[in-house]
């Protein structure tokens, strides 16, 4: 019998079960332009399910080709399963991982479903051809599994027969989720855990025996994981993130099968763990195998992270999301401003199009956002000051028009004692500081060094502003990995024509420090004195985040340099939250962290393919 893909016209994908990842794989269809209804027997799952989507559905588009489809699916949610799956062409069922369970759910998909609907599993563990005993012969050909790992941080979709599939449904099932951002593999065979989860439960396995006899700890084997291959996805966060119930149910699955033995893996995480209510994510109270101050206490975060507000953040553009560099023309003109809104989130893109943006502050008050773009062409004096509204929309250019040569990092300061709101920024090979109003007028050039456009001993670059003290500090960041950056600084309110003097020769400029790797970014917390820095030079002490205690107050500087953070990918922009003890920093590598001010813990709350500079927070959220 040859096999015809089933018409969908309005017809939806149903995905039984609203959990934590039935709502994400819901999600992806909507992004994809399919209608999706969702069954879970829980009110309280149902209305996450849908607030989720109307949350999400923005970001899943990021993945889909070409950008967002038009228009969204339509999304719905019930209780009842007869009512959810009579009209589907595709049902997923992400119920617990209970066979019992998998298998009167495809009985009742069998007796419900219309009969040219692909019935799916997503069970990590379970062959779909276990799930059969009440599904009759000719419907077996149209159930397969369809497991999804975690969209949209992990897109790869692993599809599986059951023995009697129709091999057509395969290639078909392939393009449906390429439509929708997923990454698709197909198993050639049917085999317990399919093509990766094989590979990740052995880790798992092993990494459970490494704990059971004592020979390391979670956070160890994360640390240790994480610097190997260079990723922030750790295994043992993951196991508390997925469950340690669900992690020995899927254990206990391999044991069966296998006939392997369980007493250093599964029957040691239920003696020390399950039986005691230590499950990870879901008991963030008792903890999993990180213990409760750090456990993972919603999907993808950490305790610290769950605290992250939002931040915008600038894609210089130079990352792999410049379609293969065709010209420099399309490198300069592929910045952005993001938004991330949750860790380890796609973030959302605010402002595109930009010719190599660097740096950023926000004014909520004003619903605001200020930006500084390098420009295409040194030799034009291209760069130039913006300003939008917080979505991205009512863009204007401040400064323009050979102006500015390559400006860089930039701070919006509100005065109270002169009664002035000011942009600062520094210009790199126009070797300088600026300030001007937020609306572009009364631009001044604070500090102009003698140098060009080649004198990189002369190039300014991060600055801030401590309005305690009434200084100006900025950073020189010299040839690249020479060990020659200075930090300067000099007096805020200094009056050039009463000392008869000028941007160029103002005898206030005083050198903080020197022989600094490649100093970038710089933030003051003025009611200590200490200034903040990230210094993008080699390693040892470049690559890192740094702070000083600068003004004593009265009782003299104290410069002792202390490394804060270390091996980050080219640090440029940072942002002080001190209230909740971190600092946020973004790096070229397309990373951006929260750092724990006490220990100098990097957290990873964003990683993709692009380039970061400047970062900034929302504040009061």
């Amino acid at each position: 019998m040859v096999w015809s893909a089933p018409y969908i016209g309005s017809r939806p994908v149903t995905i039984l079960g609203g959990g934590v990842l039935g709502r994400r794989i819901a999600c992806s269809y909507v992004a994809g332009g399919f209608n999706v209804h969702i069954r879970d027997p829980s009110p309280q799952a149902r209305d996450d399910a849908l607030k989720y989507i109307d949350d999400n559905k923005e970001f899943y588009t990021t993945f889909c080709p070409n950008g967002k489809p038009a228009p969204y699916g339509t999304y719905t949610a019930s209780a009842d399963i007869e009512t959810a799956v009579k009209d589907a062409w595709l049902v997923i069922e992400a119920v617990p991982e209970k066979i019992e369970l998998k298998i009167d759910t495809f009985g009742q998909l069998d007796k419900y479903a219309p009969k040219d609907c692909i019935l799916g599993s997503n069970s990590s563990s379970f062959r779909s051809g276990l799930m059969l005993d009440l599904v009759s012969d000719e419907r077996r050909k149209m159930v397969c599994n369809v497991h999804y790992t975690m969209p949209p941080m992990v897109r790869t979709v692993e599809l599986m027969t059951d023995g009697y599939t129709h091999q057509e449904i395969f290639p078909f099932l392939s393009d449906v989720l390429r439509l929708c951002g997923m990454l698709p593999a197909t198993a050639r065979k049917e085999s317990t855990g399919f093509i990766f989860n094989r590979i990740w439960a052995a880790v798992k396995r092993e990494i459970l025996t490494t704990l059971a006899e004592g020979v390391s700890d979670a956070a160890e084997i994360d640390a240790l994981w994480a610097h190997m291959f260079q990723t922030s996805v750790v295994p043992c966060q993951m196991m508390d993130r997925v469950g340690l119930d669900t992690v020995a149910f899927i254990e206990d699955n391999y044991i069966n099968e296998r006939k392997l033995d369980g007493s250093l893996t599964v029957d040691w995480l239920r003696n020390h763990y399950i039986t005691q209510g230590k499950l990870g994510l879901k008991t963030p109270e008792q903890g999993g195998l990180y213990p409760p101050s750090t456990v993972v206490a919603a999907a993808g975060t950490t305790t610290a992270e769950k605290q992250m507000p939002p931040i915008f953040v600038l894609d210089v553009g130079l990352g792999a999301n410049s379609p293969a560099y065709p010209s420099l023309a399309a490198i300069s003109t592929n910045g952005k401003i993001l938004r991330l809104d949750a860790p380890n989130q796609p973030p959302k893109a605010l402002v595109t199009g930009l010719p190599l943006p660097d740096g950023i502050d926000v004014d909520p008050s004003a619903n605001r956002m200020y930006w500084t773009n390098m420009g295409a062409d040194v030799t034009a004096k291209d760069g130039s000051l913006m300003s939008a509204t917080l979505d991205g929309t009512d863009k204007k250019v401040l400064l323009g028009d050979g102006i500015l040569t390559t400006p860089k990092q930039l701070v919006l300061v509100k005065d109270q004692e002169s009664g002035t709101e000011k942009l600062y920024f520094c210009d790199r090979e126009g070797c300088s500081v600026h300030r001007c109003n937020v609306d572009g007028s009364e631009h001044e050039v604070l500090v102009q060094n003698p140098g060009g456009v080649g004198d990189l001993m002369d190039w300014c670059v991060g600055i801030t502003v401590d309005l305690k003290q009434r200084k100006l500090y900025w950073t020189q960041k010299g040839p690249a990995k020479s060990n020659l950056g200075r930090i300067f600084r000099a007096n805020m309110d200094y009056d050039f024509l009463a000392a008869g003097e000028t941007a160029s020769n103002r005898s206030d400029i005083e050198v903080v420090f020197d022989k600094l790797p490649e100093p970038i970014d710089l933030e003051m917390e003025s009611e200590t004195g200490v200034l903040y820095w990230t210094d993008r030079g080699e390693h040892p002490r470049g690559c890192s985040l740094n702070c000083a205690k600068v003004s004593g107050n009265g009782e003299g500087d104290m410069k002792e340099v202390k490394i804060l953070a270390r091996r980050f990918h080219e640090p440029i922009g940072l942002k002080l939250d001190l209230a909740r003890k971190q600092i946020f920093v973004c790096d070229l590598g397309g990373s951006v962290y929260a750092v724990d001010v006490e220990t100098g813990k990097k957290t990873v709350v964003h990683r993709d393919e692009g380039s970061y500079t400047g970062l900034v927070t929302l504040p009061g959220v």
